[in-house]
C-alpha cells in the first residue's frame, strides 16, 4: 500500500502509511519537508533575485533617461506677486502691455478676457510686435474668442496642437532689452481668472537673462506651431 503525503502550506504529513522500521519510516516522512524547503528556498531566491533586477532595470532606465532641460539664470531681478481673487490682476497685466516698447510674445491656455485682448490689440497697432501661440484645441473650441478675433485684426498667432495641453499662461514684454518684463503664473488670461478663480501671477522686471530664456522656449514652441488664418 502507498503512502499519501498531505500537503497544507509548509505542513506535511504521510496518512495510511504501511508501517516500518523507525528509519525507514522517518525517511519517508523527511522527504516530502526536504522538496518543500528546496522549493520554498527556491522560491525566495528568485524573489530576491527579481529585486535586484528591479533595482538594475530601475538604475538602467534612469540612465537612459534624457536630461532634463533646465535653464540656469544667474541674475538678480525684481519679483512682485499678485493675486486673485484680491488684486486686479487683469489691470496689472493691461498696464504692462501698455508700457511695451518693442515686442510682446504671449503663451496662452485660453484666452477670453476682452480687457487684455484690447490692450494687445493696441499695442499692434501702434507698431510693437505682438505675437501670440495658443493652445490649439481651445482656440478651435472657441472659433470666434479673442484669439480669433486678434488673427482678425492682424495680430501673429499660432496654434500650438503639439502636446496634450499647450498650457503655458506666459507674456514676455521687450525681450533683449533692460526694461524687459515677464509675467507668468496660474492665470489664464480669462474672466475666470481674475473673477471666479483662486489664481497667482508674477511679475519679473530687471532680468534680461530671464526673459532671454523665456524668449528662447516662445521660440521653440513656435517651430512645431501652425499660423492661424482668418478667411
Amino acid at each position: 500500500m502507498g503512502c499519501a503525503v498531505v500537503t497544507s502550506g509548509f505542513y506535511e504529513s504521510a496518512l495510511s502509511c504501511p508501517p516500518k522500521d523507525a528509519d525507514t519510516q522517518g525517511e519517508t516522512l523527511r522527504k516530502p519537508v526536504v522538496v518543500k524547503m528546496k522549493l520554498a528556498s527556491t522560491a525566495a531566491m528568485l524573489r530576491l533575485a527579481l529585486v535586484w533586477l528591479g533595482v538594475l532595470l530601475a538604475t538602467h532606465v534612469q540612465a537612459l533617461e534624457l536630461p532634463a532641460r533646465a535653464t540656469e539664470v544667474a541674475t538678480t531681478a525684481t519679483v512682485r506677486a499678485v493675486f486673485t481673487p484680491g488684486d486686479d490682476v487683469a489691470a496689472q497685466v493691461v498696464a504692462a502691455i501698455a508700457g511695451a516698447r518693442r515686442q510682446v510674445l504671449v503663451q496662452a491656455y485660453s484666452f477670453t478676457h476682452e480687457g487684455i485682448a484690447r490692450a494687445l490689440l493696441d499695442a499692434h497697432r501702434r507698431g510693437v510686435e505682438v505675437k501670440l501661440i495658443a493652445d490649439r484645441e481651445q482656440t478651435e473650441a472657441m472659433a470666434h474668442g479673442m484669439v480669433a478675433g486678434l488673427a482678425r485684426a492682424g495680430v501673429a498667432v499660432w496654434l500650438d496642437g503639439e502636446h496634450l495641453s499647450a498650457h503655458n499662461k506666459v507674456m514676455v514684454i521687450d525681450a533683449g532689452t533692460p526694461d524687459a518684463v515677464v509675467i507668468t503664473g496660474s492665470f489664464n488670461f480669462t474672466r475666470a481668472a481674475q473673477y471666479k478663480n483662486a489664481e497667482n501671477v508674477i511679475f519679473i522686471s530687471g532680468s534680461e537673462a530671464l526673459a532671454r530664456a523665456y524668449a528662447q522656449n516662445w521660440q521653440r514652441h513656435l517651430a512645431h506651431s501652425q499660423a492661424l488664418s482668418i478667411h
